[in-house]
């Protein structure tokens, strides 16, 4: 099956000229049916024109919503494999049907992956009546819901899932003990919204799944203790963009004295070392109301490019532990990782992957190196009549904000309503506190549940919405009565962001569907992006005009790093995912071989399970030492790819040998394997070779101690 999909897309790879105008004759034709006559059409369409057009009629019929021509271009691009770009406002979710109708028929189900339950609920419910016109079935997957309700909705023709919760479920098959707890089957079409966040931003971020429980180490304590006693600048040196933490001679004197500790640097004292790096990027990097949320005994992660709380994302173990001793909250047990998956690994299962977004032309080559797909950009159904405004530079950060106030005082006195972007929770806030007098409403992290009803309300006249990034992508911002005659809703950004694309998102809340408005962005040298990326005085100028002429610059140098970074990481990452597929494989074999015993099939599982646990914590330490490699003067990677494949021969070896130990226990003794304990999913961070903290501290471990000796 997964050879007949590809076979398709390399046939299809391109949408030829001529198919919008058969769309277009034929779904005249289908216009004229009645709704029996249209059904029965619908059920027996063959060819993708024929589906595409008679899936127009129904939608109008059913929602009545007329499909524009340039949401069936996207229809025939989607259908052709491609990664679509329509502008904000144009129909994306409906424009998928037809494309998704025409996947469908093959009858091995379709996963229309979005970014988050709500999305999921929402466009399967407003979709579904369509797809029954057709003969599908459809249903939503929600995190709330039971293994037998899961196996129902994946057993659909179309399944709406978010993009983790499926992954979540991948992983949970993976561990079943018996066929019937399984609740995916084989893939074979995923059709992906937002595909710039889940497949570019979201790539690299692991899906864990992980078991049984590991208690908090003592020393976690002790370094909390020791690292709240240490004085900035003499002590330790931090650079807060680069996320970059270093102890002085003299903190590491401090550390050693406070723990106490006779040599730090000792390659024996390796974890108390990591242990006290935690500690200090808990306290110095990572910031409450920016990084992170306190709710209910409980240090929430914040998704820097949407705003959100991500209530099942932690941060490597020992971070986790370290930012819950700083707070003061309930530590959380830390279990052994069972499986792991990467975003961009999950969606390589699939034989075919097309998916739509507003931002992906700047981002061709990323999809193209990544993951092979091409991109086609749609002509808007109306010209986009928005004034993006040129952006307003200051030197400092407090200049900029002074403007910002006055700016957002002076639209509200003409009724305009106004959007602004901030980067974070506090920032939001922050803001919010400037503008006693102006009422207006605020959208971020810690009020989640009331972001339907600040929505609803942002278009309307005097209306003033201060937001984090929740409400940059994917939102609908509908325009109030007289509003057009004022201008449109004007969207200001308090600040340029990493990724370009994030700006113009923001941009996209104004001006859609041929609507009027405005956007402008406040930028000072004082940013993150300056901060970050711009190498000192010389590049970021001393004036307030620097930031108009190389913002741009710098979210390129940015753009490209990231590619670098994902570029570097999937070459690592191919090699043990190569392994994980051929355990994966062996391991559905074991699972589904009706010939095997009861005892005879636990016991195997059992004994994958475990070993490829073990396998998966040595390969994590092995990553961390690299720097060792590079160290020493030898190749990093080549040294990775010898030891990696080394480990993974002796593994199959090992576990054959321990499946028949254990059988032979097992059948002697009467010795049952096992029962599994209690799992639990969660997402990690995005640096699975640990912190540049933390890399940065092993290769001073290794030089310090090699000095010592």
């Amino acid at each position: 099956m997964r050879e007949w999909w590809r076979s398709l897309f390399t046939a299809r790879t391109e949408v030829a000229p001529q198919e919008m105008d058969e769309v277009k004759t034929l779904r005249h034709g289908f216009e004229r049916l009645d709704d029996e006559s249209l059904k029965r059409a619908a059920r027996s369409a063959t060819r993708l024109t024929e589906v595409v057009a008679v899936t127009t009629v129904v939608a109008s019929r059913v929602l009545g919503l007329q499909m524009f021509d340039a949401q069936i271009d996207g229809a025939l691009a989607l259908a052709h494999g491609r990664i679509v770009e329509m502008q904000t406002g144009e129909g994306k979710t409906l424009a998928a049907v037809p494309a998704v109708a025409w996947y469908a028929r093959s009858g091995n189900g379709v996963h229309v992956l979005t970014a988050n339950d709500y999305l999921a609920r929402r466009d399967a419910a407003w979709m579904a009546e369509t797809y029954r016109w057709l003969g599908l079935s459809v249903a939503a997957v929600a995190q709330e819901m039971t293994p037998e309700e899961r196996k129902s909705a994946y057993q659909c023709d179309i399944t709406y899932a978010s993009a983790n919760e499926l992954g979540f479920d991948y992983l949970r098959d993976g561990l079943s003990l018996c066929p019937h707890e399984q609740v995916l089957r084989p893939f074979a079409v995923a059709v992906i919204d937002e595909a710039d966040s889940i497949l570019l931003d979201e790539a690299r971020i692991p899906l864990v799944i992980a078991g049984g429980t590991i208690e908090p180490s003592a020393i976690a304590v002790d370094a909390d203790r020791v690292v709240r006693h240490l004085v900035p600048h003499v002590h330790f040196t931090s650079e807060q963009m680069a996320r970059n933490i270093a102890l002085t001679p003299q903190g590491v004197s401090e550390v050693e004295r406070l723990l106490p500790c006779s040599n730090l640097y000792d390659p024996g004292h390796l974890a108390i070392m990591t242990a006290v790096q935690d500690a200090l990027h808990a306290h110095t990097l990572l910031h409450r109301d920016v990084d992170y949320l306190v709710q209910d005994s409980s240090v929430l992660s914040i998704d820097e490019l949407k705003g959100r709380v991500v209530r099942d994302r932690r941060w490597p173990a020992g971070l986790q532990t370290a930012l819950e001793l700083k707070e003061h909250v309930t530590r959380h047990r830390q279990g052994r990782v069972l499986g792991s998956i990467t975003m961009e690994n999950l969606i390589a299962l699939y034989p075919a992957v097309c998916g739509m977004t507003g931002t992906a032309s700047a981002q061709a080559t990323e999809f193209h190196e990544l993951y092979g797909l091409e991109v086609t950009a749609i002509a808007p159904n109306r010209p986009v009549i928005r004034r993006d405004l040129p952006d307003r530079g200051f030197a400092t950060r407090a200049e900029k904000e002074d403007a910002l106030v006055d700016e957002i005082r002076r639209r509200h006195q003409s009724r305009q309503p106004v959007l602004v972007g901030t980067s974070s929770v506090e920032e939001s806030e922050r803001l919010s506190a400037r503008l006693q007098g102006v009422p207006h409403e605020v959208l971020n992290a810690r009020n989640e549940e009331a972001e339907a009803s600040i929505v609803a309300r942002a278009g309307d006249a005097d209306a003033i919405t201060i937001s984090t990034n929740m409400a940059g992508r994917g939102v609908d911002i509908r325009l109030g009565a007289g509003v057009a005659e004022l201008g449109g809703l004007h969207v200001i950004g308090t600040n340029r962001h990493e990724s370009s694309r994030i700006d113009r998102q923001l941009r996209g809340r104004a001006g859609r569907q041929g609507d009027p408005g405005s956007s402008q962005f406040f930028v000072s040298l004082q940013d993150p992006l300056f901060l970050k990326y711009a190498d000192g005085p010389a590049n970021r100028g001393d004036g307030p005009e620097s930031p108009l002429s190389s913002s741009d610059h710098l979210q390129r140098v940015a753009d490209g790093q990231s590619l670098g970074c994902r570029l570097f990481l999937r070459k690592y990452e191919s090699v043990v995912e190569g392994q994980r597929q051929r355990i994966a494989d062996r391991r559905q074999r074991v699972l589904t071989t009706p010939s095997a015993s009861e005892l005879e099939r636990l016991v195997t599982l059992d004994t994958i399970d475990e070993l490829w646990s073990d396998y998966l914590a040595v390969v994590g330490e092995l990553r961390a030492s690299t720097i060792w490699v590079s160290l020493g003067g030898g190749n990093p990677f080549r040294e990775y790819l010898r030891t990696v494949h080394a480990m993974f021969q002796e593994l199959t070896r090992t576990i054959d040998e321990e499946i028949a130990a254990r059988l032979e226990r097992a059948t002697t003794h009467g010795i049952e394997p096992r029962q599994r304990g209690a799992t639990w999913t969660y997402l990690t961070t995005d640096e699975p070779f640990g912190t540049m903290t933390e890399r940065v501290m092993r290769r001073l471990a290794v030089m310090l101690h090699l000095v010592r000796s």
